[in-house]
């Protein structure tokens, strides 16, 4: 392990060498000051996006020009371009006309990534609870994504989310990435095939500047940046992805999911071989507790977010809106002397055992020794007040007695996860 490796480790781990809530809350508290100071007019963020932002549209747009849409359009360069940027920039956030300039568009970025850091309530999560997500976020298919109702599914509107370890992401090209935050924030979507607006959420995924992930190019910026008086921010705006919050697909059979999802890859192949003249080798440095994450459907910020909003949404914990609240409990009450009453940062431990399996699935009573995640699907749910069945989704959840390990394939990750949320609220590029 490296010293940025060991350094991040003990960012977030007391004396006794153990993750705790106070320690986590302090280092977030930390993280999202220093990258709003160094943020707003950073030219070294502004390149950085500007060149990944260049480099996906153009991939974007080779693809499409080379498609079905060739055939129904005059202008077919044209509607590609504006195609391309709708599926960027318009799933975004931003409202057309897009500027064709990439550094204009990074300006933006930038700027909306600033309102996120002064707004959002601010959230850490648990070891346990963070392993409760990625085992949950594995079992998503692309289509389940646009399932989501942002209205429903998202507690909190604006959030930025600080994980306990950086999640290492291997991308299309072969480019590994220390994942260390997410930010979130709805929006409006815009889009040309067809023109129609959609309500949407605009994820803003961060890296760990001085996460394991050093090759020599990046530390070669970090010293360059921080010599011209622009210190590259803890928190590195690695890029924005946008999703669709109306539950687009929710009455659709899970026939047409799987045919959605199968489309969805291909397409992604296409990208995969629009981008190889920039692939590079996948590095041998930094490693995440629970392996690397293969990424080549560029669809990992997606489930990994609608995981975590659909474990808190479904009864998982309570969330209490009032900022005047220090502490939120479920019907399991308890007490952590660990959690800082900091009015800036709310602390997340995931109570993940399935709602009462046994109602839920007519299943007898079992008793289990471990945890593990149950995928999406279908149930028909009896609504009283409406004396009628519907169909609704429910999942991905964790099903097991809380406190037992959490089993991920053929691993078991132990941990006590509390049924607790304590704490209130104060005030690149993905596509």
């Amino acid at each position: 392990m490296g010293k940025a490796s060991r350094g991040k480790r003990e960012r977030s781990r007391d004396t006794a060498g153990q993750w705790t809530a106070a320690g986590a809350a302090r280092a977030a508290h930390r993280l999202r000051e220093q990258t709003r100071e160094c943020l707003t007019g950073n030219p070294w963020v502004q390149m950085t996006l500007a060149s990944n932002l260049n480099n996906v549209v153009t991939e974007l747009h080779s693809v499409l020009l080379h498609s079905d849409l060739a055939d129904i359009a005059e202008r077919p360069e044209d509607l590609a371009w504006d195609a391309a940027l709708s599926m960027t920039l318009g799933k975004q956030g931003y409202r057309p006309p897009w500027p064709r300039a990439a550094g204009e568009a990074a300006a933006w970025e930038i700027r909306q990534i600033g309102k996120l850091l002064r707004q959002a309530e601010v959230l850490v999560i648990s070891p346990a609870a963070h392993a409760a997500v990625m085992a949950a976020a594995a079992t998503l298919e692309p289509a389940d994504l646009s399932t989501l109702d942002r209205d429903r599914d998202i507690l909190v509107p604006i959030g930025l989310l600080v994980l306990p370890e950086p999640v290492m992401v291997v991308n299309r090209t072969g480019s590994l990435s220390d994942t260390k935050a997410f930010g979130w924030q709805f929006i409006t979507q815009h889009q040309v095939l067809p023109t129609a607006q959609y309500p949407g959420v605009r994820v803003t995924t961060f890296m760990d500047r001085d996460g394991p992930v050093q090759p020599a190019g990046w530390r070669q910026a970090v010293s360059q940046a921080r010599a011209s008086g622009s210190p590259l921010p803890l928190l590195m705006p690695d890029g924005m992805y946008g999703m669709r919050g109306d539950a687009c697909l929710a009455e659709e059979s899970t026939e047409m999911l799987a045919d959605l999802s199968e489309r969805h890859r291909q397409f992604q192949k296409a990208l995969n071989q629009a981008s190889q003249w920039r692939s590079e080798p996948v590095p041998e440095t930094g490693e995440w507790g629970g392996g690397r994450v293969d990424d080549p459907d560029d669809d990992f910020v997606g489930r990994y977010m609608f995981a975590f909003w659909r474990l808190i949404a479904q009864g998982v914990t309570a969330v209490d809106p009032s900022p005047a609240v220090s502490v939120v409990r479920t019907a399991a009450s308890g007490d952590d002397s660990s959690v800082p009453r900091d009015s800036d940062v709310r602390v997340i431990r995931l109570a993940a055992p399935s709602p009462r399996p046994s109602d839920l699935d007519g299943e007898t009573k079992r008793v289990y020794h471990h945890r593990w995640p149950v995928r999406m699907h279908k149930v028909r749910q009896w609504y009283p007040s409406h004396q009628e069945q519907r169909v609704i989704w429910r999942g991905p959840y964790i099903k097991g007695p809380a406190g037992a390990p959490l089993m991920i394939g053929e691993k078991a990750y132990l941990g006590t996860v509390s049924r607790i949320m304590c704490g209130a609220r104060s005030g690149v590029l993905r596509v």
